[in-house]
Formats: structure tokens, sequence, C-alpha cells
């Protein structure tokens, strides 16, 4: 574990397989077929989370499952941080390739049990072991980033990736609701099962021949990190299920946050929880955008269905146009990060993050007309986009090769149990206001408290990723 950042040579472009006759970018035909697959595979990805997301609703219905409803989101998210640990760790010993191909075993079989599922303990369960394999993956790419591209291109390729929402969200939500309205909302979890296998088998094709193996591979013991990362899943599944717990949920919530909060810090880099400046504070920031988004968003299609009387199909739509401004704030980091800094697009990407979930719950609160939170919503893409992809830039700029699975990982077990926990806190508040007014207000209102709160982490990095990269 490393909170240092390398030295500026470390990922020196012409030191880098191909560096020298790059000059078409991650396009280029030395990266060509590997930058199809990977950005296929993030396709999928995002093809999947926005369809969960705008079925869900349906799903719940089906299987009589309104209790359940934020545990089959929080609990992927949990279960996916054992996959990250997991992959972490099995990426700094060898190549990436193994690692994903079981990530994405994982991922399939989840999806095909969710598709199958006759009660909503199934689908649960299903969505665990979907969580499995989604952390596996996320890990297993930006390792796979790491190692293919020079660094000066690493902030392209996460454009790229942001930019693979950009078709999901223009058709998914649609083309989820209209095949759960159609056909059955189970074929969504069975065809994007169907479709990432195809969509892994060209990253294979493209990867198995390239020389990806740490030339001085990590020996870091990894049992104690993968009981640690355990401690964490069980921590954030009890606290999605602390509602259940009757009057004994304040208990519950407390014990689980503890839990979270002392074995989660052996798999963060150190000084992540006091903010230390550096790749600890974007480590703990991606937590705080992450809970903020993700939190509320899983309410956005949520409310046009319950309280505006929305179809699945139109209310997929609202999820749109933040998706797109998603991919075109990722496009501005990508060519002017460095340029503008990252105090700018902290102080950018948190104000219209701000500003959207305040317009939700006013929108909630007030019954303001739909388009409102459809249109406010949009903001919110825009500010995940410039900040999102660059985050990911900062924490390779940090990185060597021997702990590049280590920070990918802790980066995303940040994400995703700062939006397990955020959902779970987000799902125990509406469930408790759930017969008033002030439910999904109050849901919104925690968002926006989150996205002040990423305010701080975000004004103590560093001032560019070059900047990152030389800090040593």
């Amino acid at each position: 574990m490393s909170e240092t950042a390398p030295r500026a040579d470390d990922h020196d472009p012409e030191r880098m397989p191909g560096a020298g006759d790059d000059r078409g970018g991650i396009w280029h035909p030395r990266y060509f077929w590997v930058t199809v697959g990977a950005v296929a595979m993030i396709f999928l990805a995002a093809t999947q989370a926005l369809a969960v997301t705008t079925v869900m609703p349906l799903v719940s219905a089906d299987l009589g499952g309104d209790a359940l409803y934020a545990v089959a989101f929080s609990g992927t998210l949990a279960t996916s941080v054992i996959g990250m640990v997991a992959v972490g760790a099995w990426c700094d010993r060898r190549d990436p390739v193994l690692p994903l191909a079981t990530s994405v075993a994982l991922f399939v079989a989840g999806l095909v049990i969710a598709g199958l599922a006759p009660s909503m303990e199934v689908l649960v369960l299903g969505r665990l072991l979907q969580g499995l394999g989604t952390g596996g993956q996320t890990v297993a790419l930006y390792v796979v980033v790491a190692r293919v591209y020079p660094a000066h291109l690493h902030g392209r390729v996460f454009a790229a990736f942001s930019a693979a929402w950009v078709i999901p969200s223009i058709v998914g939500p649609f083309l989820a609701g209209f095949v759960a309205e159609q056909l059955h909302w189970r074929w969504v979890f069975l065809g994007v099962a169907v479709l990432t296998l195809v969509a892994f088998t060209v990253v294979y094709l493209s990867l198995h021949d390239l020389p990806l193996r740490v030339e001085d591979p990590s020996r870091a013991p990894v049992a104690r990190r993968l009981a640690l990362a355990t401690v964490v899943a069980a921590g954030a599944l009890a606290l999605s299920l602390a509602g259940e717990a009757g009057p004994w949920t304040g208990v519950v919530v407390a014990v689980a946050l503890v839990a979270i909060a002392l074995a989660i810090r052996p798999l963060l880099p150190a000084g992540t929880l006091r903010v230390r400046r550096g790749l600890p504070s974007v480590v703990l920031m991606r937590a705080l955008i992450a809970g903020a988004l993700f939190g509320a968003e899983i309410y956005v299609p949520y409310l046009l269905i319950d309280d505006y009387g929305f179809s699945a199909t139109a209310a997929g739509l609202g999820l749109t146009s933040a998706a797109l401004l998603w991919a075109a704030g990722a496009e501005v980091q990508g060519r002017f990060g460095d340029r503008l800094g990252n105090a700018r697009i902290t102080l950018f990407g948190v104000t219209l993050l701000l500003a959207a979930t305040l317009i939700a719950a006013a929108t909630a609160a007030w019954h303001l007309p739909a388009w409102t939170i459809i249109a406010g919503w949009s903001l919110a893409g825009a500010g995940m986009g410039l900040m999102y992809p660059r985050l990911t830039v900062l924490t390779l700029a940090y990185s060597t090769p021997q702990n590049q699975g280590f920070n990918s990982s802790a980066l995303s077990i940040s994400d995703s149990i700062g939006a397990s926990a955020a959902i779970a806190v987000m799902g125990l508040t509406f469930v408790a206001l759930r017969a008033t007014d002030a439910s999904f207000p109050a849901v919104f209102a925690i968002a926006a408290a989150l996205a002040v709160l990423a305010v701080v982490p975000g004004l103590r990095m560093t001032v560019s990723s070059r900047g990152a990269r030389a800090a040593a």
C-alpha cells in the first residue's frame, strides 16, 4: 500500500509499449482493438446499470419487494468490494486477463439468477453475485488501461469510457422500459448477460497476446485484505437491511457504520478518512460524489412512476439527459483537465451536482412539473462527467506498476461503499417517511449534503495529473 506518487519518469511515455508511434491516440492500430474491447465492456456496464435502474420499480411491484428495493442496489455495491480487493491483488501479481474473465463469469451468473428469480429475495441473491463480478471487472479494466496505454493517453481513455455511456443513455432506459412492458422485465437481465459474453470475447481476443505481466510483482499479503473486504461488505449489507430490525434499527445502523469504518481503513490509502492531501483526498472525494449521485438517481424514475404516473419507458428517459451531459463533461475533462485544474473542476462539478439534487428535492416537495426534475437532473450528469474520470486519471498518476491494482481497487471500493452506504441510509429514510410527502425530498436532501461535503477533499488534490506523477 502506498499513498505517495511515483517518480515523474515512472510513466514516461517514451518508456511505455508503443510510445513514439501513437499519434493516432487511443485509436492508433497498436491500441485499436484494446480500446474497442474495453469500451464495449463499459458500454454493457452502462446498459446494465441504466436498464436495471429503469425497471426496478416494476420488479419490486411484481415480486412484492418494496422493503428490499434499496438492497437490490446497495447489495450489489457492497459485494463488489470483495471482487475489487481480490482482483486488485490478483492483478498486482500477474496480468489482468484471467481476473477479468473470472469477474465476467460471476457477473453473468448473477444476471441469470436475477433474470430467473421467483422472488425478490432470490433476485437480491443474484444481484449480490453480480456485484462480485462488477467490482472485479472495474479494477481489471483500470489495470488494463494502466499497462497498455502511456500515461498521456489515460485521460482520453477514460473520456472514451464515459462517452460509452452515450448510446446506452439514449436508448438504454427507453429500450429497458420497452422490453419490460412488451416482453418482461426478466429479459432486461438475461439480455445483458448474453451481450456481456459477446463483449468479453472482443476484450479477450484483443488482450490475450499482449505482455501485461508485472516485472516485479507485489508480494503483499492478501488474506487479511480479503477478510476486511468481507467485513466491509457485510457491514454495508447490514446497513441496507437495518430497517428489518424493528426497534433495533438504530443499533444495527451504528454497529454497521463502525464496522465499515474500522475495516475499510487498511483497504484505502493511509489518511483517506483524515482527508490527507493527494491520493487519499482523491479516493475520499470519489466516495462522496458517488454517494450523492447514485444514491439519489435510483429515486428519479421511482418518483416519475410513483408520483407522476410515468410508464417505465418514459421514466427511463429521465436519466437520458444526465448521461448525455456526463459524456460531454468527460470529453471536456479529457481535453482540458490539466488546464482547468482540480480546484476548478471540483467547484464546477460540485455546483452542478448540488443544483441537480436541490432541483429534484424542490420538484418532489412542491410537486413541480415533471420536466423540472428531468431537466435539472441533467446537471448532475455534467458535473459527474467533469469529476469522475478526473479522479481515475489522478489515481493512476499516483500509481506504480506494483500498486496499480491496490490503488485502482481502493478507488473502486471508495466508490462502491460511498454509493452503498448512501443508498442504505436513503432507503431507511425513504421507508420511514413513506407515508408522508417528505420521503422523496428527504432522499434528495441527503444527496445535496454529500455533494457539499465533497468540496473539502476536492480542494486537497494536486494541481494536475502531471503534478501528481512528479510529487515524489
